[in-house]
């Protein structure tokens, strides 16, 4: 790759070699730009999914912390010393600032060349990417700075960059996500973000901005465009790399086993049991699914096998030392894991994450060190689809408009629910449900849904979830424990302490970008 990042004294500041090729010898073609975009889906995310990607799923209440360092997230305690805050913070910046490197590089060269589409493409990839990076900021933490040279800022050693408000930082994703849908193709080789990507990924921002007129529109122009549809086969997605890049993926990280640390996906080797990973490389079982998440499936929904290991859950084709003959999740078992330990899979819930997990490895999945090749889904059609139907919905009381009930309905039937089953009316508390359900262990998606109602609902929301383990082993006892939103700013994270260290403007109150 062309450019490769160096640390720097700010974690949103990393800067490129000063040693490589000059833009008259390089990036002549389509194929070099590609090599450097290739980038953004893959390593420069990789602080944020190897911990902290969980950490807003049990903020949600849709994970329960089987390891102290998420406890403060179950618990609405996190300091700004924390290391996950520091990790998303971090690598949404370098992500940011990586594809705003590479537009500012892309940009001058367009001036050298003759014919400057396959670079103006190369534009448009990277800022959907860094779109979606301040998206994540935005939510994440509200009020950000905004870096658009971080190699000058860097250089000069001059970091007194302030905080924008988060409804600037949002419009400026908005404008990402315009040129991309403009000057990306409609088609792209696989993996790779297209138009409706940015169309699709406009819509969740407008959803996110209560502009349900906007969001309704990009979520039909997907919709109509027939180019997606849903997978069939809901659990398959998140258990096997074969599943990568199908019709549902809009948007997805992309990850190698083979490339090892940082270029493998590392989830499993943190959220998995041990009595099936260790061997392989992990098995730690930092979170585990919260009992009110457990509660909250219906009778014959599909997605909580799909999503899910609780007592009887078997594969066959997973194979260890410890299950010569398959895996079988058994939590009245005990299991030596070869490290002077006894490993029950008798977690505080009685369960384990699905998804993410392919198993110890085999011939046709490769698992090297603990990493697997699965896809991260960021964007999937079900997402499209239930946003139309909640902006059709629109802040109303209810509505049973038959375009987005269609639209709502498709996704229960994925999930195993028959058309008799169907909802005749919709409103925020089913949508809500739905999406918390379908989305459950994918980067706190029903976080940033709770956040978005609002303080006063998001209070009376997260109140009502049991956050504690059963008690005692095997005794289904719940352990009680719920989370207090006392203030509006427990919305968001802190920022991080080191870098308010560095740069005192972060604690000033925002400014205008615009």
């Amino acid at each position: 790759m062309l450019v490769v990042l160096s640390a720097c004294k700010k974690e949103f500041l990393d800067k490129p070699s000063q040693n490589n090729p000059t833009l008259e010898t390089y990036y002549t073609n389509a194929g070099q730009v590609n090599a450097a975009t290739g980038l953004l889906y893959n390593t420069i995310w990789y602080d944020y999914i190897d911990k902290a990607f969980h950490a807003m799923e049990v903020r949600a209440g849709n994970m329960f912390p089987n390891a102290p360092i998420y406890t403060p997230y179950q618990l609405f305690t996190v300091s700004s010393t924390d290391a996950q805050v520091a990790n998303s913070w971090g690598a949404f910046y370098k992500v940011a600032g990586s594809a705003t490197v590479l537009i500012k590089t892309f940009e001058e060269k367009k001036a050298l060349v003759s014919d400057p589409a396959y670079l103006t493409r190369g534009i448009a990839e990277a800022r959907f990417i860094r779109a979606y990076a301040y998206f994540n900021l935005a939510r994440a933490f509200g009020d950000v700075p905004i870096v658009t040279d971080p190699v000058g800022i860097a250089s000069s050693g001059q970091f007194n960059v302030p905080r924008y408000k988060q409804a600037d930082v949002l419009r400026f994703v908005i404008e990402d996500l315009k040129f991309a849908e403009e000057n990306l193709g409609a088609t792209a080789d696989a993996g790779r973000v297209t138009s409706l990507s940015a169309t699709g990924m406009m819509a969740k921002v407008y959803l996110y901005l209560k502009d349900y007129p906007n969001a309704k529109a990009k979520a039909l122009q997907v919709i109509n465009s027939g180019k997606y549809s849903l997978y069939p086969d809901y659990g398959k997605m998140f258990t096997t790399a074969a599943a990568n890049n199908n019709q549902e993926s809009l948007f997805a990280l992309q990850w190698l086993a083979a490339g090892g640390y940082s270029i493998g996906n590392s989830m499993q080797i943190y959220i998995g049991p041990a009595t099936l990973l260790r061997a392989a490389g992990g098995g730690f079982s930092t979170v585990v699914p919260s009992i009110d998440l457990l509660r909250a499936y219906e009778p014959g929904d599909l997605r909580k096998a799909g999503s899910i290991m609780e007592q009887g859950f078997k594969r066959t084709d997973w194979i260890n030392t410890n299950f010569p003959g398959g895996f079988t999740y058994d939590t009245l078992k005990t299991v030596a894991n070869g490290r002077n330990e006894e490993t029950q899979m008798t977690t505080a819930t009685r369960s384990h994450s699905l998804k993410y997990i392919v198993g110890p490895g085999s011939a046709t999945e490769m698992v090297n060190s603990g990493f697997n090749s699965i896809n991260t889904y960021v964007l999937r059609y079900a997402d499209i689809l239930l946003i139309y139907a909640e902006a059709t919905l629109g802040g109303g009381g209810s509505t049973s408009d038959p375009d987005a009930l269609r639209a709502f309905n498709m996704v229960r039937h994925r999930a195993g629910f028959p058309t008799s089953a169907d909802k005749t009316s919709l409103d925020i508390t089913t949508i809500l449900h739905e999406r918390r359900i379908e989305f459950a262990f994918e980067g706190g998606d029903y976080w940033y849904d709770i956040q978005r109602q609002g303080y006063g609902l998001a209070k009376v929301l997260v109140a009502a979830q049991e956050r504690g383990p059963y008690s005692g082993s095997g005794v289904h006892v719940v352990d009680h424990i719920s989370a207090n939103l006392s203030s509006e700013s427990q919305l968001y994270l802190p920022i991080p302490a080191n870098e308010i260290t560095t740069n005192p403007e972060l604690t000033k109150p925002a400014v205008p970008y615009y």
